[in-house]
């Protein structure tokens, strides 16, 4: 008896390496950040006057900061940071990226040479300092910074999709609903969009491990979470003023980011090999 699509998907996702290790290290992130409050064993922003710089021990497992502030809490508080800049990061992408493909693919011409003109011109400019200009107008903060990062990252998602769009504009399931009366925005997301959704997920999953690396670094620049904030960038910041006296301070936000960002990277591979194998030629 033929097993159903379903069964066969799941039973290729258990047997991808890449990503089962991802998807239980990403499940493993999104609990710490979910139950965060009760697997702390103190307050990410409690100072202990009597506990300044001491290094890890049974009480202050990953030691504790210049203010005597738990570092293991707040790392782990950190993880709900780390995913809210996954999330909205891929969700502003996705948005400026996802309609500005469709429309370029879709209508061509005129269109289609000014919108890849604007992605051109993002291209040429390097992701870093674009990222620190849109700061310096919208001012210091991490959603800020995740506007900033964004701006800087929907472009391959507008290129992805655009060159679907025009692959399958001119198919006969399009031409049919043109013939049906559909408008052209009807078009685009009813018929075209969910045949992209596939390459989507896996641009997804490999570029935001570059979103988080991006916001976690205008952080450590002291332009994204500002104190007391339990942020990973801004942690390493901070403990780089005592690396000689507290390593520790940097050394556990450094280990957690390279942790999650790892989680992402093999996510994202596994899904490649899953959902799209022809990207590994691109």
């Amino acid at each position: 008896m033929n097993s159903s699509p379903a069964k066969e998907f799941f039973h290729s996702c258990w047997k991808n390496v890449n990503f089962m290790i991802g998807i239980i290290i990403l499940v493993s992130v999104i609990i710490l950040a979910i139950f965060a409050e009760k697997v702390s064993p103190f307050p990410f922003d409690e100072a202990h006057k009597d506990a300044i710089l001491q290094a890890p021990n049974g009480t202050y497992w990953f030691g504790t900061d210049d203010f005597g502030r738990d570092m293991f809490s707040r790392i782990i508080n950190g993880t709900r940071i780390t995913l809210k800049v996954a999330f909205l990061g891929a969700a502003i992408q996705l948005t400026l990226g996802v309609t500005i493909g469709l429309i370029s693919g879709f209508f061509g011409g005129v269109v289609d040479k000014v919108l890849m003109f604007i992605v051109d011109i993002t291209w040429c400019i390097p992701g870093t300092i674009l990222a620190l200009a849109v700061v310096t107008v919208l001012g210091k903060g991490l959603t800020n910074s995740i506007i900033a990062i964004s701006l800087v990252n929907w472009a391959s998602y507008a290129r992805t999709v655009r060159a679907k769009t025009m692959a399958l504009k001119n198919m006969a399931f399009i031409e049919t609903g043109i013939a049906f009366g559909e408008k052209p925005i009807s078009l685009m997301f009813r018929y075209i969009l969910p045949n992209v959704v596939p390459s989507l997920i896996v641009l997804v999953s490999m570029n935001l491990p570059g979103t988080i690396m991006s916001t976690t670094t205008l952080s450590f620049l002291g332009l994204g979470s500002q104190p007391p904030s339990p942020d990973w960038g801004l942690a390493i910041a901070q403990g780089m003023k005592y690396i000689s006296r507290a390593q520790w301070m940097s050394i556990f936000p450094g280990l957690a980011l390279v942790y999650t960002v790892f989680g992402f990277n093999l996510l994202g591979e596994g899904l490649r090999d899953l959902l799209d194998p022809r990207l590994k030629s691109q």
